[in-house]
């Protein structure tokens, strides 16, 4: 099960060497984290990327590897803009001359790149972007500049501190006029003393949600006074501007900007697995260890993952992690199919793509963050301890729903999507994921034919029951927003119908990319079954919780979506003997985890006893201010405090 996680053997003993390299290396200890004050924290912070850099060249690790190494390190930190975001858009977005220039610089780290395009007043409106790049042909260079307070950079990771150079998205100008939003290369700081450059205000925005988490980052704030930069940090693969102040796009498609951010989406929705596997890791082993009523003759109480009430928000979240695990895999196999095809001037599906990326990073993201939060629930009281790791994991986590394009945004731009794929319909046969919206008579016309609670453990039965709820909801926008003379305002009006149709969409992709993992060979025995009772808990789940959607499209009966709820029940003691087994599987070290709950070894109550001692607190019988301001009170005389 562990390679069926990781997607391969290869793939497994890459992570697995990588997170036992971090667990067994006392620099990367990270217990303590939450007692550092920021200062601190932000230091230790720079340590440990520092020490990274240096195992990655000494071992000579792989690209891969060093991916891995840094994801179990488990700090966000500078690094990850420069590798994520500000090597990649250089690369999609630069001249073969630039890449020349920049790429060696950036890979050795010689210069540590950001990536400034989020304002203060601004984020997902990229085209409402206020900072300006004006083009001056006397000197051959642009002017870079902040002409309002809104118009600040604000966001970027490691820019506050750390980053040497950005890449900064402004508005062109030539001659007063606007030529669209474009990336600028712009140095930040001194190569020799670090100092911000002339003309650039510099500066953190301040703690964010949680204590560790990110404010091991360095969120920045930017701002420019008539900042020159020459014409050649334009990057210039797509748009150049001459000597001459002379705009031309290239022969190179537009649509090549859009690889960068279908790659960076695609990861997020990786990513948001591995979040949830660590929480529902933790919940599902504390759940195993806690016992709370239910005692008989004077025997153990109870385990708490025993209780059908823990069972049924439990086991659909550990589902969820491994349906998330493999749509993951599906959309980074989508990913490198569209970024072949871009290559060759091929940009057919990328509609999809974008769309598909767009959609299962909302879908993704926000199921995660919830779900951490329940697992958190789950564990009871002690959950909300520092030392559960549960609420510095919603903390890391949470953020995720709005960076690169928050989610409520990104739904609509699914919809859009759906929407012109129905409005197609007469003269082109949708593909790929809307392939279904192709069958739409039958899905409009047919209803369920389930008689029994065992005929929804059929994947045809599931996947027509998820294809019929998108396909009615979708039609049905279609139909409403027809009725509307202006399209944008119909658009607006039905917003919050075509997020909920989009998300049906998103969820039918994932359930169908669950079902097709288990049509490949699977090794291992018994792996492939425990995945299909994993894959009908997933689906089911979705049904009873939007079943409010396959009952008001007519689809489903009350006594199909009953029979529904019935097998679910059932699946879950399915899941119960192999609970642990699915949550070692994640292959998660302690050291990543970092939970006093989730532990291997399950001895949770000493370590919890323990760990409370370790508290600054504890330091002392009597801490400073009591006598000051506790024994006044106490002995009446609080007149005579000084306070």
């Amino acid at each position: 099960m562990k390679v069926a996680w990781a997607g391969s053997r290869e793939a497994f003993q890459v992570s697995d060497r990588m997170a036992k390299l971090v667990a067994n290396d006392p620099v990367f200890e990270k217990f303590s984290k939450p007692m550092l004050g920021r200062k601190e924290l932000f230091k230790n912070t720079l340590r440990k990327a520092a020490y990274a850099w240096k195992l990655i060249n000494d071992l000579r690790l792989t690209e891969e590897e060093a991916k891995w190494l840094r994801h179990y390190i488990d700090e966000p930190n500078y690094t990850d803009l420069h590798w994520e975001m500000f090597v990649p858009a250089i690369e999609g977005q630069g001249t073969k001359e630039q890449k020349k220039k920049w790429l060696p610089l950036a890979q050795t780290m010689q210069i540590i790149g950001t990536y400034a395009q989020t304002e203060l007043g601004h984020g997902s409106n990229v085209q409402g972007l206020e900072t300006t790049a004006t083009f001056d042909r006397q000197t051959d260079e642009f002017v870079m500049h902040s002409p309002t307070l809104t118009s600040s950079k604000w966001w970027p990771g490691g820019m506050a501190k750390v980053a040497t150079h950005a890449i900064v998205y402004a508005r062109l100008i030539i001659d007063g006029l606007f030529h669209g939003v474009h990336g600028f290369i712009v140095q930040l700081r001194s190569l020799e003393d670090h100092s911000p450059l002339p003309g650039l205000t510099l500066g953190d925005i301040g703690m964010k949600f949680g204590h560790g988490t990110y404010n091991t980052m360095d969120n920045g704030v930017l701002r420019f006074d008539h900042v020159r930069i020459p014409r050649n940090q334009m990057l210039m693969r797509v748009s150049q501007v001459t000597k001459e102040g002379k705009y031309a796009q290239s022969d190179v498609p537009r649509q090549l900007l859009y690889g960068t951010m279908v790659s960076v989406r695609q990861t997020i929705v990786a990513d948001a697995s591995k979040a949830l596997s660590r929480a529902v890791c933790i919940a599902t082993r504390y759940s195993v260890v806690r016992r709370q009523f239910g005692s008989r003759n004077g025997g153990p109480e109870t385990q708490v993952i025993d209780y059908k009430t823990q069972q049924s928000r439990l086991f659909p979240l550990l589902a969820s992690a491994y349906a998330f695990r493999f749509v993951g895999e599906w959309l980074k196999s989508l990913y490198i199919d569209v970024k072949q095809r871009l290559e060759a001037n091929d940009f057919s599906t990328l509609p999809e793509t974008h769309a598909c990326t767009a959609g299962l990073k909302a879908l993704t993201t926000a199921a995660t963050a919830d779900g951490i939060e329940e697992c958190r629930k789950l564990c009871g009281g002690h959950g909300y301890l520092i030392s559960s790791g549960l609420p510095e994991l919603f903390a890391f986590y949470v953020p995720a729903c709005s960076y690169e394009g928050e989610n409520v945004v990104m739904m609509l731009q699914v919809a859009r999507f759906l929407v012109k794929t129905v409005s197609n319909l007469g003269y082109k046969q949708p593909v790929g994921t809307a392939a279904y919206l192709g069958r739409v008579t039958p899905l409009l016309q047919n209803n369920c034919a389930v008689q029994t609670a065992e005929d929804w453990l059929n994947p045809d039965a599931i996947l027509e029951a998820f294809e019929a709820r998108a396909a009615r909801m979708v039609i049905g926008c279609g139909e409403r927003l027809a009725m509307f003379e202006n399209p944008e305002e119909g658009f607006a009006e039905l917003s919050i119908d075509l997020v909920e149709a989009s998300l049906a969409h998103c969820q039918l992709i994932t359930v169908s990319v669950f079902i097709q993992k288990l049509n490949h060979e699977i090794p291992g025995n018994g792996v492939k079954r425990s995945l299909e009772v994993l894959c009908y808990v997933y689906a089911l789940f979705l049904l009873h919780k939007h079943q409010g959607d396959f009952l008001a499209t007519g689809y489903l009966t009350p006594k199909q979506a009953s029979l529904a709820n019935e097998q679910l029940r059932t699946l879950y003691s399915k899941v119960r003997p192999n609970a642990i087994a699915f949550v070692d599987s994640f292959n998660h070290m302690d050291h990543y985890l970092c939970s006093v709950l989730g532990r291997y070894d399950g001895n949770v109550y000493p370590k919890l006893y323990e760990a409370a001692w370790k508290d600054p607190l504890n330091d002392s019988d009597i801490v400073d201010g009591i006598q000051q301001y506790v024994q006044p009170i106490l002995k009446q005389k609080l007149h005579y405090a000084k306070l």
